[in-house]
């Protein structure tokens, strides 16, 4: 049995332990939102946060979350200032890596609400995007970090 908190609840399972996270969310859960990119950690199109660090969540067993806190894209409730800079700044294209990369810019602004360019480039460089909008991610990101008044959410704090 693993237990462990997934976007606000409390969830059990009865999986291997070995079991990758991701696989875990998506095949046990339902929660599609976490993609399969490479498998390896490579790409980051798995990211999630694990206690609100970014996590790569095709090589992380699930026993790493038990007792923990879980956030996926779907726990950032559609809403989030990220997600609507992303629609803003028309950042996706294939819309494959979208949901790391943004999970990655909402830790990054957990953990320092005013990168400048470089920080964010820091941040995002585990992220892979085919279509190559890196730039637009950024512009989003700044945006975001520009707003005067903006706090990371709950669960990004975690």
């Amino acid at each position: 049995m693993v237990a462990f908190s997934l976007n606000g609840r409390n969830v059990e399972l009865k999986v291997d332990p070995a079991t990758p996270l991701l696989w875990v969310l998506r095949d046990h859960l339902g929660l599609t939102g976490t993609r399969f990119g490479c498998g390896m950690g490579l790409c980051g199109a798995c990211t999630v946060h694990l206690d609100g660090a970014a996590i790569r969540s095709c090589s992380t067993p699930v026993s790493q979350a038990a007792g923990r806190s879980v956030t996926t894209i779907e726990g950032l409730g559609g809403d989030h200032p990220l997600q609507r800079a992303w629609v803003e700044h028309n950042v996706p294209q294939c819309g494959y890596c979208q949901s790391g990369q943004i999970m990655s810019a909402a830790a990054l602004l957990a953990s320092n609400p005013q990168p400048d360019e470089e920080h964010i480039r820091q941040a995002m460089s585990g992220n892979l995007c085919r279509c190559g909008t890196y730039h637009k991610v950024q512009r989003a990101i700044l945006s975001v970090a520009a707003v005067e008044h903006w706090q990371p959410a709950a669960e990004d704090a975690s």
